[in-house]
């Protein structure tokens, strides 16, 4: 069955052309699917039934897993399957009835202003690496990008002068996002007093790079992140969404139009935008305090 998943797997590389983090993600949820039935006894994939692919799920939320982590299980198992009727390993494709849990809709974590401000100022900028760090949670921050888009950004994607960063996003979208004075007055002191001492006479297109030159990864930033936030003592759990989460409240929160923050999200459905639209009910009395004809 290893075997038919790297021929699965090459599929999804050469001829759907998904990127390496989405392919982690497959990788990851069809081994544990794998596992799973190898530990019960099925040695080969024409022999599952659906039975064992919803034990399998059961399994999976016995072991306090969330809704939406067994739906993407769900779906990575039901392209597997389909891979497979299409080459001809199998004569039936068992999961096609199967339907993903019910999910509910989550509000997403988010910090206020203060937390915020207080997660900035926790890097120690009278130290080199100290001034990067600052400079890429303000620019998280005043975008929303994802972290990914973060460490894969090049010098080349910035334009300090006009205040705009470029995006390359999900399926390899681009996107122009403004940068506010505060990231941009980070941004130029991480530039000017930083990176070339980084650097070292190496070359390296990234913008950010660790203090050997070489290019960052998704894991140094979030690890730096939880350490700033034990740093600035926020005791809500970080995720590695929380600073792109706390960007579109707060935008809206302002009242920013709904499709300019899709935009800038770079959400290709405004429905996965509206998530943000939540209001505390402070606010929400507030606003019906001002504008109400009988307060």
């Amino acid at each position: 069955m290893k075997k038919l998943l790297e021929e699965f797997f090459n599929f999804l590389s050469v001829e759907k052309g998904l990127s390496k983090n989405t392919l982690s993600s497959y990788r990851n949820d069809l081994n544990k699917y794998i596992s799973y039935l190898e530990n019960n006894k099925i040695d080969f994939i024409d022999k599952v039934k659906r039975s064992d692919i919803t034990n399998f799920l059961m399994s999976r939320k016995d072991k306090g897993i969330l809704a939406i982590s067994i739906s993407r299980n769900l779906v990575a198992i039901k392209g597997f399957h389909r891979f497979l009727l299409r080459e001809n390993f199998i004569g039936e494709d068992v999961t096609s009835v199967l339907e993903a849990p019910k999910l509910w809709k989550r509000l997403p974590d988010t910090l206020n202003i203060d937390e915020v401000l207080k997660l900035l100022k926790s890097p120690n900028v009278r130290e080199k690496q100290g001034i990067r760090d600052r400079a890429a949670l303000e620019l998280l921050y005043a975008t929303g990008m994802r972290v990914s888009e973060l460490v894969n950004l090049r010098l080349s994607d910035l334009n300090l002068d006009v205040g705009f960063v470029k995006c390359i996003g999900k399926g390899q979208k681009e996107r122009i996002i403004p940068v506010g004075k505060f990231a941009i007055d980070w941004l130029k002191k991480y530039l000017d007093k930083t990176r070339p001492i980084f650097l070292k006479n190496k070359q390296n297109e990234k913008l950010f790079i660790t203090r050997y030159g070489r290019n960052i990864s998704r894991q140094t930033i979030w690890k730096l992140i939880k350490k700033y936030a034990s740093v600035a003592r926020i005791k809500k759990r970080l995720s590695p969404h929380t600073l792109r989460h706390s960007f579109a409240s707060h935008l809206l929160e302002r009242g920013a139009d709904l499709r300019i923050v899709q935009e800038m999200l770079g959400h290709s459905n405004i429905a996965t935008t509206q998530i943000y639209t939540h209001i505390d009910r402070g606010r929400l009395k507030m606003i019906h305090q001002k504008y109400h004809p009988r307060p």
